[in-house]
């Protein structure tokens, strides 16, 4: 068994430390009792968080990036570690394609938090975060052969339950979003909840990226293409972790008294969560399939 280090591991060792700083500090930032009221952009009255290094994010915001952290922290960045020290223990099929999937969901966050934090001291960590993490992430796929995998591959893919899943997911995140968009291209006006910022990240990366990414996935299954399991585990991954995050999120928005409509908890939130339950039980599956080598 091997247990050198490559140098593409201290990239990892990287991403690990960035990643438990850069979520510490957001989780820290939790206190509710400096929020003031100011007048954005666009002429709206906005209140704002005024603690930690989310002082100068909305106090809508802030709570949900608090919840990405604290999700982060104590889920991702241990699931992290395990596959990176697996990784280096073992360098099988299976160890790269668990921790290229955890190493997807960290990118999301990375972009998430770079792009759509307002600009802090910590932006050049951020910064640090998504350039590492991005560059590893291109590293760990490249390592793994698809062929490989596909032949390694008990579980025949894709299957109808796989096929069911994966185009839900697809125009679930259209559904999710679009509602929010639509209605203000109509009228000419901005998004409802756009407070300080002048874009919505999320809407950008789940519809312009994370949507088409799993219809490619759907097509490059049912070609038979190896790629496509690896996209496949890192839907799953990523939308499993989600279905964990969102309720976090939910509840630190609760927490600071924030009134979230039972509509929105069953649409963007109780979907996703039913999503990810099927998206976890699937993922269990594929690795289950999956022979050592």
């Amino acid at each position: 068994m091997r247990t050198n280090f490559e140098k593409s591991d201290y990239f990892l060792l990287s991403v690990i430390v960035a990643l438990a700083i850069v979520t510490i500090a957001g989780i820290f930032s939790f206190n509710t009792e400096n929020s003031v009221l100011i007048t954005n952009q666009y002429g709206h009255l906005v209140k704002m968080f005024g603690s930690g290094i989310y002082a100068n994010d909305s106090y809508f915001r802030a709570p949900i990036f608090i919840g990405s952290d604290l999700t982060m922290l104590m889920l991702v960045l241990p699931l992290l570690v395990v596959g990176f020290v697996r990784n280096v223990i073992v360098r099988s099929i299976k160890s790269k394609l668990f921790l290229a999937s955890i190493l997807a969901v960290v990118l999301y966050y990375a972009a998430s938090i770079s792009f759509g934090v307002t600009y802090n001291a910590f932006h050049l960590l951020y910064i640090f975060l998504f350039s590492v993490t991005f560059f590893s992430l291109i590293q760990t796929v490249r390592d793994i052969s698809a062929p490989q995998l596909r032949e390694s591959q008990s579980w025949k893919l894709p299957t109808r339950g796989i096929q069911i899943f994966l185009i839900i997911s697809g125009f679930a995140l259209f559904a999710a979003w679009l509602p929010d968009i639509i209605p203000t291209i109509i009228s000419g006006t901005t998004l409802p909840l756009i407070e300080v910022y002048t874009t919505e990240i999320t809407y950008v990366i789940d519809m312009g990226i994370i949507s088409p990414m799993i219809f490619i996935c759907l097509y490059m299954l049912k070609k038979k293409d190896g790629l496509g399991d690896v996209v496949l585990a890192i839907i799953l991954t990523l939308c499993g972790v989600m279905g964990v995050m969102l309720p976090v999120q939910t509840f630190f928005q609760i927490f600071a008294g924030i009134e979230i409509p039972i509509p929105v908890l069953v649409i963007k939130v109780g979907v996703f969560v039913l999503l990810s339950i099927f998206a976890t039980y699937f993922n269990f599956k594929l690795y289950r399939g999956i022979r050592e080598g």
